[in-house]
């Protein structure tokens, strides 16, 4: 074993993302280093001719700031395939309409429902802004759509949406936007999970032949990973966006790069707490795979990571 001094970390006025990311490697401890071949395995995967680069994640962080950073990757085209909940596009489409606040973890939530305010962690959502505003937005959508077609895969809605947002002056903002735009199919395994799954709901009490079509979705990605040569997945955070990417990727043989970045833990046998290691014995994940698990929140280490990423692939 080649041997490697621990270094201490240095921060020097001026340094970029990648300067730092490169400290925080050096310093060989704990979850730090991790951070850093997080970094590298994502710059490898989407360098690497002929993969498939998968994007996974739960809609928590569609709330916050974070969005930002997922927008960007899909906008830059580094991701081929996203998986995702529903409250994705609950969050990207309300937010796009409406404002989210900064709140508190530590308030009376009692007083919050009286005052119609949901909480999310430390995000504050009033009714107004979430449930009011999808169903006034989303239901002449979903009669338009109605009128062209009665079956309808999850990723065709997510675009049919996409594309109903060109008008908007925030649609750059959106991850449904750029997906659309740029034909980078989102599926949603869990479509009924929120808000926006209760509003097809809500149009299908009188418009019975309105159905979606799961298994569409499924054969699109059957179709994606056997032509596969080689693939790749950023999994953040677990749950059903995370494990079809997982379950998916099995069948040809595994994930040849994955990046997992989670705050659950690994004891009491959950997928969300599996670490990537697990997932090789499920052949999920290849023997040889480069890969790696980083405890910690997404929407401190996305940002960091991301910052890294797009300096070493952007020009100056």
């Amino acid at each position: 074993m080649k041997e490697q001094p621990v270094k201490d970390i240095i921060l020097k006025k001026g340094m970029n993302s990648n300067e730092f990311i490169k400290e925080l490697y050096d310093s060989g401890g704990f979850t730090a280093k991790k951070v850093a071949q997080g970094v590298d395995i994502i710059e490898n995967m989407v360098k690497e001719k002929d993969c498939i680069r998968f994007l996974s994640f739960p809609a928590c962080i569609i709330s916050t700031g974070t969005r930002g950073i997922i927008k960007e990757l899909l906008k830059r085209k580094l991701f081929d395939v996203v998986t995702t909940t529903c409250g994705t596009l609950d969050h990207d489409l309300a937010r796009i309409w409406e404002n989210y606040y900064h709140g508190s973890f530590m308030v009376d939530d009692k007083d919050l429902h009286k005052k119609g305010v949901n909480r999310l962690g430390n995000i504050f959502i009033p009714n107004d802004c979430y449930g009011k505003i999808l169903e006034e937005k989303m239901q002449p959508i979903l009669a338009e759509l109605g009128k062209t077609k009665q079956k309808w895969s999850t990723k065709e809605l997510v675009w049919e949406f996409g594309k109903k947002l060109e008008k908007e002056k925030n649609r750059e903002d959106s991850i449904i936007y750029w997906a659309w735009k740029n034909k980078i199919p989102i599926y949603i395994p869990g479509i009924t999970d929120g808000a926006f799954g209760s509003q097809i709901w809500m149009y299908y009490q009188e418009n019975r032949d309105f159905t979606i079509d799961l298994l569409k979705d499924e054969q699109e990605l059957s179709d994606t990973i056997f032509d596969a040569e080689k693939s790749g997945a950023l999994i953040i955070g677990g749950g059903i966006s995370k494990h079809h990417t997982i379950w998916w990727n099995q069948f040809k043989g595994g994930l040849d790069h994955v990046v997992y970045i989670t705050t659950a833990v690994e004891y009491d046998g959950s997928l969300s707490g599996a670490q990537t290691r697990e997932a090789i014995s499920w052949g999920k994940v290849k023997e040889k795979a480069d890969n790696v698990t980083i405890d910690g929140d997404a929407t401190v280490l996305l940002p960091l990571m991301i910052s890294a990423l797009f300096e070493r692939l952007l020009p100056k």
